[in-house]
């Protein structure tokens, strides 16, 4: 059904048009924490600073804090001025500030969600918000049940003929895959899979939807991409940053839950899907579903997976402590800061492909990338000595920070003898394109309010991606029983040695971003 604020003349036009969401509301729940602060709220702003939503748009915050709007209001400005990535401009704010409204209440407070109810419904009497809202749950998992309960009791999670109702979940969802069963279900006894959007902010990064284009429009990849071409794909998340002050959060979940099952399988799936039929959600979720589940973890397990646990070292110049003398830590804590898996990928296309996955904490610098690793071509017509300084063609899609492509190939030295070196081709969208890529948020939560789901995973794919990851965890956790810590590696390098033991088992080596 074509809402009423959209163009299909202009749609069917042009399809670089921008999609404007319609009459609206966002309700955030967790409004006072930092991902609030410093991610949806300049989301917000900025969207409404490149013209993206509607004068009929509201932003209401519910939290126990006893604030009046124009409270909500200063908590907002600040937010913006401090973490917006567009120019302020006063009478973008005028305007999108005469739509904000603060709700006092807790979880368990019936009496704080029937104002919430009566708010909004003021809200699409006096803003012509249209009786749709979103419900953004950027709070604790164990949180969810009440929420949602209470969202249910008031009828706001209902949809009604003409309006719709959705809800933004952020991860992690769930701890394994039985949890994450069990969530799945509290959600959707409230609402429908096709009004749930679970975030993963990695998939709404520019060059993360790159991979598509770059796969499915150009015909020099698609032929190479496969096992009858490339050895391997590795898949890298690194920070350098540690853990100090988040102990509440992180010690118990590890590198492995927060990272690998959500961000990291979702860049395999993409790396390794069929074509689908066409960009539409349902065809994009029902491939990235195939792929994962074709895939498993490799095993044995104490040869294919490894974990670690940063020590104190240098960084950036600094010396640094290790996680158990971190604030929030138990000097007993088994919490890995870095785990690595293999994951084999059972279809036509890349059987025999070891798929290399790895995150870590206070590693050598702040990288996300992915690298098709090619087999060594035959040499045929050369000596040793001609490419011995030659490496394997390679093809790394940066993430983070430096968005863009490489790609390493042998090249003849100049001079008048025949030796091959690795050299470098790169692509940086910074300097290739003069327009700037949305920031993750903002591309996200527009998709929110267009009802645009090809950007967040299904139940199913969550479910596949805890199928994949329990194994690991389950071997860990009995090797912790066994040994008692994971294994050290100091900070400022690239793990533990485990780590690099993991494919030199193979003949390979982990790429030195």
């Amino acid at each position: 059904m074509t809402q009423p604020w959209s163009n299909p003349l202009r749609d069917k036009r042009d399809k670089r048009m921008p999609r404007i969401a319609g009459p609206c509301s966002v309700v955030i729940f967790g409004v006072t924490g930092d991902l609030a602060r410093k991610k949806l709220m300049p989301a917000i702003y900025d969207l409404a600073n490149r013209g993206l939503l509607p004068p009929s748009f509201a932003l209401v915050g519910f939290a126990r804090r006893d604030w009046a709007d124009e409270d909500f209001g200063q908590v907002v400005y600040e937010a913006v001025k401090q973490h917006a990535r567009t120019p302020f401009r006063q009478e973008v704010w005028d305007r999108l500030a005469e739509g904000f409204r603060f709700v006092q209440g807790t979880f368990d407070d019936e009496a704080g969600f029937a104002r919430l109810a009566e708010t909004l419904n003021k809200l699409d009497a006096e803003r012509g918000t249209g009786g749709n809202h979103a419900f953004y749950l950027s709070i604790p998992p164990k949180a969810f049940p009440q929420v949602l309960e209470q969202l249910s009791r008031t009828g706001l999670a209902k949809k009604s003929d003409g309006h719709w109702s959705r809800v933004v979940i952020e991860k992690p969802f769930g701890h394994d895959l039985k949890s994450a069963e069990e969530l799945n279900k509290i959600v959707n006894d409230v609402f429908p899979e096709s009004s749930v959007f679970r975030i993963d902010h990695y998939l709404g990064k520019e060059t993360v939807q790159n991979i598509l284009a770059l796969r499915f429009a150009n015909e020099m990849f698609e032929p190479v991409w496969n096992a009858h071409y490339v050895d391997s794909v590795q898949i890298t998340m690194a920070e350098d940053i540690g853990l100090g002050g988040r102990g509440g959060y992180y010690d118990g979940v590890g590198a492995a839950r927060d990272v690998i099952q959500n961000h990291l399988l979702q860049l395999l799936a993409l790396t390794a899907m069929e074509e689908p039929v066409n960009f539409s959600p349902a065809e994009l979720q029902a491939e990235k579903i195939k792929v994962l589940s074709a895939s498993t973890l490799a095993e044995p397990l104490d040869e294919t997976t490894a974990r670690g646990q940063y020590t104190a070292g240098w960084q950036g110049g600094e010396r640094v402590v290790g996680l158990l003398e971190e604030e929030g830590f138990s000097t007993t804590s088994t919490t890995e800061t870095f785990a690595a898996i293999t994951v084999d990928v059972d279809t036509r296309r890349w059987a025999g492909v070891p798929f290399y996955l790895r995150t870590g904490k206070r590693l050598g610098r702040r990288v996300t990338e992915i690298a098709l690793i090619f087999k060594r071509a035959p040499h045929l017509p050369f000596d040793a000595t001609m490419t011995e300084e030659l490496g394997q063609n390679a093809l790394v899609i940066r993430v983070q920070p430096d968005e863009g492509i490489t790609m390493r190939f042998g090249s003849k030295v100049p001079g008048n003898k025949m030796e091959v070196r690795d050299v470098s081709m790169d692509f940086s969208y910074g300097s290739a394109f003069a327009e700037e890529s949305p920031e993750a948020y903002e591309r996200l939560i527009l998709d929110v309010l267009l009802g645009e789901p090809s950007l967040f995973p299904v139940n199913e794919e969550v479910e596949l991606a805890w199928k994949i990851l329990d194994p690991a965890l389950e071997f860990w956790a009995a090797q912790d029983e066994a040994q008692g810590h994971p294994e050290p590696y100091e900070s400022g390098g690239w793990g533990p040695d485990s780590a690099f033991e993991m494919l030199k088992r193979s003949g390979r080596e982990w790429r030195r971003p």
